[in-house]
């Protein structure tokens, strides 16, 4: 079976990220390859794994994680065979605390397929170019459709401090099966690479 984590790319309280993270997955359950059981996708909410800035002395190239908190993120990174990121664009860019995450590790992300789900003013568009080269150089092959959900059109927000409710335009929910479509069949296509990589 194919595993896909959800995640969550932003830690901030009160996040609208978590509302579009809650609409992906329940799209997700209702994808024809999860009721075949080719598929399983899990929500991954980085604010529950307290990553600190980086503190692991090694660079992640080398896989010799000395802490507690490395090693459980690393744990839950391999066990999955692709991605769906979630992610608001701050100041024309995805995250920090996304970066940082990714930043932790390299070997658990390689050969693995990736799609982006993106909100904000414009979209998040800006957001996912930048996170798009991230995942290529942690050998993340980045899938072309793309979810871009409005602040303005995809939502119904009466006070701008709090995430709101997700209102996402028709096209929306077709595009992220697209998506969904997308990322399955490329994790699975990437699996030899994976399997070669694992020592015998």
């Amino acid at each position: 079976m194919t595993r896909i984590a959800i995640v969550i790319g932003s830690t901030r309280p009160s996040r609208r990220t978590a509302v579009v993270a809650r609409w992906v997955a329940e799209v997700a359950a209702r994808h024809p390859a999860v009721a075949a059981g080719q598929a399983a996708f899990e929500v991954v909410d980085l604010a529950e794994y307290g990553l600190p800035v980086l503190d692991e002395p090694v660079p992640a190239l080398f896989g010799d994680y000395r802490n507690e908190h490395t090693a459980r993120w690393a744990e839950t990174i391999a066990s999955f065979d692709g991605f769906v990121f979630v992610t608001p664009e701050y100041n024309h860019s995805f995250p920090a605390a996304l970066k940082n995450a990714i930043d932790f590790l390299f070997a658990e992300w390689n050969n693995k397929a990736a799609g982006f789900v993106s909100h904000g003013m414009h979209g998040g568009t800006r957001a996912v170019e930048h996170l798009r080269l991230t995942m290529t150089e942690v050998q993340v092959a980045n899938v072309r459709t793309q979810v871009a959900l409005s602040a303005f059109t995809d939502f119904e927000i009466s006070d701008p401090t709090e995430p709101g409710v997700i209102a996402p335009g028709s096209h929306q929910e077709p595009t992220l099966v697209q998506l969904l479509d997308e990322v399955i069949a490329w994790s699975g296509a990437l699996k030899p690479l994976r399997q070669a990589a694992v020592p015998a």
